[in-house]
C-alpha cells in the first residue's frame, strides 16, 4: 500500500505570488522598522557612516538572502519540502552521524529567534504612535497584541491567512513607494551600490566591524524563507523575490537619502525610527497601521514555523511527544499547544526585560547566524556527496562561512547587552535534544536482538497452553528489529517470562520514519501462517504517524486476501461472528539498576527520564490511547553489571 499525497508547494501563478507574500516575506520584510536604526543609532551621522552601512545591507541582501537562500538553498529541497530538518533528511541517507548536530543547533538556534521576532516587529511598529503623542504606553499595548496573537493560533489561520497576501502587498507597495520619494530628492545614495562603502566602512571606520550585528537584521528572515517552502514552491518564492527585493532596497535607499539630507552631522538618537520619518504626519495613522498588521504576519509566520519544525523533530524522535492539533481541515496547518504557550510567556518576557525595540535589537540575531551557519555546513555537505563541481562545493563554505561567521563574531558584542537569552534558550532547546538523540542511541546500541526462529515453536506450543489465560485473540508488539529474521529480546522476555502472554495471532510491527517527507507504506511477512506476522510500516517525516488506523486498514487487506482470519477465537463468540480482538503491548525500556553507567551515561539517561515524564505517553503519540493497549516497563543492559564479590558461608 502506498500513499502519494506529497506536497511541492504551490504551482506559479498570480495567487501563488500573492499567498507566498503573505507566508514567506513577514520576517525579513518588516525589517526596514529597525534596520537602518540599529545601524546609526548613537553614531553621528555621515556619508561614510550611512553609505557604508547602506551598501553592508544591499550586499548582505544580495549575496546571504538571494544567492545562497533564493538561488542555492531552494534547490536542497526533499519533494518540495525545505528548512534544516528537510536538509537533514537528505544527507542522514548517507549513514554519516555528525549530521545530526548542525540539525538539531539550527532548529534550537530557529526556535529562540521565535522569542525576540514577534516582540521586536510588533514593537517597532506599534512604537510609531510616540510620533502622534509621545506619553502613549507601548508595553502594554504589544503585551495584549502578543497575547491576541497567540490566543488566536488555536482557532486556525486559514480564513484569516487569505487576507495576509493582500496585506503584504500593501506593505511592500508602501515601503517602496515612501523610500522611492526619498530617493528622488537625493539620488547620490545610490552610490552606496558600489562595495567600496561597505569595505571602507568595516576597514577604516571606527569601530566599524561590529556594526555588522546591526546590518545582519535585514536578512535574519532568510531561513524562515527556506523553512517555509513547501507552503508555496520555489518559482512562487523566487518571482515574488524580485518585488520584495526591490521593494526593500528602495526602503533601504529611501530611508538613507532622508537621513543623509537631514541629519548630516548630528547625532542619531538611540531608539529614534528613521522609518516612520518618511512618514507625512497625516498619513501617520495608516502606516501605523499597516505596519502593526505586517509584523502581525511576520510573528504569525514564525509561530507557524515552529510548530512545524517542533513537529517534524518530534517525527524524527528528535524532541519529546507532544499533543498535536489539527485546528482546521487544512492539513499544513498544526497547532501544538505547548510549544504556543511556550512562546507566549518567552515573548512577554522578553518585552518585559528589554521594554523598547531598540534594547531587543542587542538580543536579535547571534542565534540565528548560528542557524545559518548550520545549513551552510548541511549544505555543503550535500553537495559534496552529490559530486557538484568542486569549485561550487569548496566555494560555498569559503564564501558563506566566511561572511557569516563575520557575522557571527560581530553580534557576539551583543552577548551581554541581552543576546545571552536567545543563547541560553537554544542552549537549553540543543541539550533537550541532545539527551533525547543520545539516550534512543544507547538504547538502540545496546538492546539485544534474536533469531525469531528460535522462538517459533515455543509460541506455538503456548497458543496451545490453555493453563496460561489468553491475553487477547491478536497480540501486538511495536518492535525495534526491522527484519524478519530477529527479534527485540524485550518482546521475548514480555511474553513468556514478565508474564507468558497467550494469543491466537502474533503481530510484530516496527515503525520507520523514512526520508520522504511524505507517504506512507507497508510489507508483511508470514513468519507462521496465519499465526505469526512481521509487519513494516514506513511513514514520511512530516505524515502524522496513525498506527492504530494504518494497522486496521493493513488487517482489513489481509483478511480480503484469506492471510488471517477476522472472527474471534471465542467459540461463544465465533458463533455469532464476533470480530477477533486485538490488544497492543508497548514496552518502556529502563536502565536495569545495577547497571554501571559512566557519568555521562548516567546524565543522559536521567536526561531522558526526566524528559520523557513531560511528553506524551507512547500510546498517545501512535494513535492508541483509544485502544486496548498496555504499558509494560522491561529492563535492558547499556554497561557492565555492577561486579559484587558475594560468597556463601
Amino acid at each position: 500500500m502506498g500513499n502519494s499525497n506529497r506536497n511541492h508547494g504551490l504551482p506559479l501563478s498570480g495567487a501563488g505570488v500573492l499567498i507566498t507574500l503573505g507566508i514567506i516575506f513577514g520576517d525579513i520584510g518588516t525589517s526596514p522598522l529597525y534596520v537602518m536604526s540599529a545601524i546609526l543609532s548613537k553614531q553621528v551621522v555621515s556619508p561614510e557612516l550611512v553609505l557604508g552601512g547602506l551598501s553592508c545591507v544591499f550586499w548582505t541582501l544580495l549575496i546571504i538572502t538571494t544567492f545562497k537562500y533564493v538561488y542555492l538553498t531552494l534547490n536542497a529541497d526533499n519533494k518540495g519540502e525545505g528548512g534544516i530538518f528537510a536538509l537533514y533528511a537528505l544527507v542522514r541517507r548517507y549513514k554519516v552521524t555528525w549530521t545530526i548536530f548542525p540539525a538539531i543547533v539550527g532548529c534550537a538556534a530557529l526556535i529562540a529567534d521565535g522569542f525576540i521576532t514577534p516582540p521586536i516587529s510588533i514593537s517597532s511598529a506599534i512604537e510609531g504612535l510616540t510620533r502622534i503623542n509621545p506619553d502613549i504606553p507601548i508595553m502594554p499595548i504589544v503585551i495584549v497584541i502578543l497575547i491576541g496573537l497567540f490566543v488566536f493560533q488555536q482557532f486556525g489561520t486559514r480564513v484569516v491567512g487569505s487576507f495576509f497576501g493582500p496585506v503584504m502587498l500593501v506593505w511592500f507597495s508602501m515601503i517602496g513607494i515612501l523610500g522611492l520619494l526619498q530617493i528622488i530628492k537625493n539620488p547620490s545614495v545610490l552610490q552606496a551600490l558600489n562595495p567600496y562603502h561597505a569595505i571602507h566602512l568595516l576597514i577604516t571606520y571606527p569601530k566599524g566591524f561590529w556594526l555588522l550585528g546591526a546590518v545582519f537584521l535585514c536578512t535574519t528572515g532568510g531561513e524562515a524563507l527556506y523553512s517555509d517552502l513547501g507552503h508555496c514552491g520555489k518559482q512562487n518564492i523566487r518571482v515574488s523575490w524580485i518585488f520584495v527585493l526591490g521593494a526593500l532596497l528602495l526602503s533601504y535607499f529611501g530611508q538613507s537619502a532622508y537621513v543623509l539630507k537631514n541629519f548630516n552631522g548630528q547625532v542619531w538618537k538611540e531608539g529614534a525610527s528613521i522609518f516612520y520619518e518618511l512618514m507625512p504626519r497625516w498619513f501617520l495613522p495608516f502606516g501605523i497601521g499597516i505596519a502593526a498588521a505586517a509584523a502581525i504576519i511576520a510573528s504569525q509566520a514564525l509561530i507557524t514555523g515552529c510548530f512545524t519544525l517542533v513537529n517534524e523533530a518530534m517525527k524524527l524522535r528528535l524532541w519529546p511527544n507532544m499533543k498535536v492539533v489539527y485546528p482546521t481541515a487544512h492539513r499544513g496547518q498544526i497547532y501544538i499547544p505547548a510549544i504556543n504557550w511556550f512562546l507566549l510567556v518567552g515573548c512577554i518576557v522578553v518585552v518585559w526585560r528589554f521594554e523598547k525595540a531598540a534594547n531587543m535589537e542587542a538580543a536579535y540575531g547571534l542565534a540565528i547566524t548560528i542557524d545559518m551557519m548550520m545549513t551552510t555546513m548541511l549544505l555543503t555537505y550535500l553537495m559534496y556527496v552529490q559530486r557538484r563541481n568542486p569549485m561550487i562545493v569548496w566555494g560555498l563554505p569559503i564564501v558563506f562561512l566566511s561572511i557569516e561567521g563575520a557575522f557571527f563574531f560581530s553580534n557576539l558584542l551583543k552577548f551581554t547587552h541581552g543576546g545571552w537569552f536567545t543563547v541560553l534558550i537554544a542552549s537549553l532547546l540543543f541539550l533537550g535534544m541532545w539527551i533525547f538523540y543520545k539516550a534512543r542511541q544507547l538504547r538502540k546500541k545496546h538492546i539485544e536482538f534474536v533469531e525469531i526462529k528460535d522462538y517459533v515453536e515455543p509460541l506455538r506450543e503456548l497458543m496451545k497452553d490453555e493453563t496460561i489465560a489468553k491475553e487477547a485473540n491478536n497480540l501486538v508488539y511495536l518492535a525495534m528489529a526491522n527484519d524478519k529474521s530477529h527479534i527485540d529480546s524485550n518482546i521475548i522476555y514480555s511474553i513468556f517470562r514478565k508474564r507468558p502472554k497467550r494469543a491466537d495471532i502474533y503481530w510484530f510491527v516496527h515503525v520507520d520514519i523514512t526520508n520522504e517527507p511524505f507517504g506512507a507504506s507497508y510489507s508483511v511477512d508470514t513468519i507462521v501462517p496465519r499465526r505469526i506476522f512481521f509487519v513494516r510500516l514506513a511513514f514520511g517525516f512530516k505524515v502524522e504517524h496513525k498506527v492504530n488506523l494504518m494497522f486496521s486498514k493493513i488487517v482489513e487487506e489481509m483478511v480480503k486476501n484469506g492471510e488471517v482470519d477476522e472472527l474471534s477465537h471465542y467459540p461463544s463468540l465465533r458463533k455469532y461472528g464476533m470480530p477477533a480482538d486485538f490488544k497492543f503491548i508497548l514496552l518502556n525500556s529502563r536502565v536495569a539498576i545495577d547497571d554501571a553507567l559512566t557519568p555521562i551515561e548516567q546524565f543522559v539517561v536521567k536526561g531522558y527520564r526526566v524528559i520523557k515524564s513531560l511528553s506524551l505517553s507512547t500510546a498517545e503519540d501512535f494513535g492508541l490511547e483509544l485502544t486496548n493497549c498496555e504499558e509494560e516497563t522491561v529492563p535492558i543492559r547499556i554497561a557492565p553489571s555492577t561486579n559484587i564479590d558475594l560468597k556463601r558461608k
